[in-house]
């Protein structure tokens, strides 16, 4: 019999929150006239990973994004800009909230400073989660053990007892290797066989 579940761990992107970063390259390029494909070119790399470890705060992150377009915008509009993309994936929160009260729930994500203050207010119901565990916090980011190990000291579970569920099939695999029970996520319904597979309907 398997060994009931007392955490489970969610990403944020595309879990809790669609991001569509293709429609961020297009507005962020639009705005400094470049077409999007070279404006997603600029913006990879180096720059968004220290945001999202933590290493730039918001100021930085407008310095580094604008840099790298090569526009000067004021904060106000850069921030609506750098949040364009996100949508509330409003099918996932009942089940999610179907969950207080019978595990844990921790927030694992890769993310930065100003997208975790635009989503937070947007995502009410991670107030009532356990803890969580931001990389622009906590200075790692997945697919390093060290992340997930910061997820489940807050869980206060063994990896066994912790099901993980991310969109990216690198980081469920990273989740799988601490010998968590990472899970593919992919849409709500989808999420509802999973959580009946584990107990949890």
């Amino acid at each position: 019999m398997n060994t009931p579940i007392r955490a489970v761990i969610l990403d944020l992107g595309n879990v809790l929150a669609f991001h569509d970063n293709a429609l961020l390259f297009r507005r962020l390029g639009a705005r400094a006239g470049l077409d999007a494909e070279e404006a997603g070119r600029r913006l990879s790399g180096a720059g968004w990973t220290a945001a999202n470890r933590g290493l730039l705060g918001p100021e930085g992150i407008r310095r580094d994004v604008c840099g790298a377009l090569g526009v000067d915008l004021p904060m106000e509009e850069f921030n609506a800009l750098w949040n364009c993309h996100f949508t509330i994936h409003e099918a996932v929160l009942p089940r999610v909230e179907g969950l207080e009260g019978r595990v844990k729930r921790i927030l694992l994500s890769n993310t930065n400073v100003l997208h975790a203050a635009w989503l937070k207010p947007r995502l009410p119901v991670l107030e009532r989660f356990d803890h969580l565990v931001l990389s622009c916090e906590v200075g790692h980011v997945k697919p390093e053990p060290a992340i997930y190990e910061e997820a489940l000291r807050h869980a206060g579970c063994e990896p066994h007892q912790a099901a993980f569920f991310d969109d990216l099939p690198e980081y469920v695999a990273a989740a799988n290797t601490l010998g968590m029970r990472g899970h593919l996520f992919t849409t709500a319904n989808a999420f509802d066989g999973q959580l009946r597979a584990l107990g949890l309907e």
